[in-house]
């Protein structure tokens, strides 16, 4: 199912959010100082063209350095590309199969406007790490 869903994605928001964040990226990477801001990305691109599957978690050792990112971001970057995912969300809830992946589109807004001190991890490897707490846990 998560294939079917990634690719329906891609066809229809994937593509097209990927691109933004790529067009970011190398305008991040055009000056050295907002090369970790490209990186990021660059990162939210592969999100973006694949997620079903991924999900976003924040990180522990998060602190002052990614809320300075996270400010820095929203203002060079942040704001239009969260308008992007509104606005390709549009289209998708016209349709009914397109209900679940606008309501996907949605829940992107907040990593693409706040993406440090976050991470992209595999939904089976989350699981696992999640199974492992608990059994060492009991």
């Amino acid at each position: 199912m998560r294939l079917i869903g990634n690719i329906i994605w891609l066809v229809f928001a994937g593509i097209w959010m990927a691109l933004a964040y790529l067009f970011a990226g190398l305008i991040m990477c055009i000056l050295i100082i907002t090369i970790p801001f490209g990186i990021q990305s660059f990162k939210l691109a592969a999100f973006s063209l694949w997620p079903f599957g991924r999900t976003v978690v924040k990180r522990a050792d998060a602190g002052v350095a990614s809320g300075i990112g996270n400010i820095i971001w929203f203002v060079l970057a942040g704001w239009w590309l969260a308008i992007g995912h509104l606005l390709t969300s549009i289209p998708l809830f016209l349709s009914i199969i397109g209900i679940p992946l606008a309501i996907g589109n949605l829940k992107m807004i907040p990593i693409s406007l706040l993406p440090f001190g976050r991470e992209i991890v595999d939904i089976d490897a989350l699981d696992a790490a999640y199974s492992d707490a608990v059994t060492i846990g009991s």
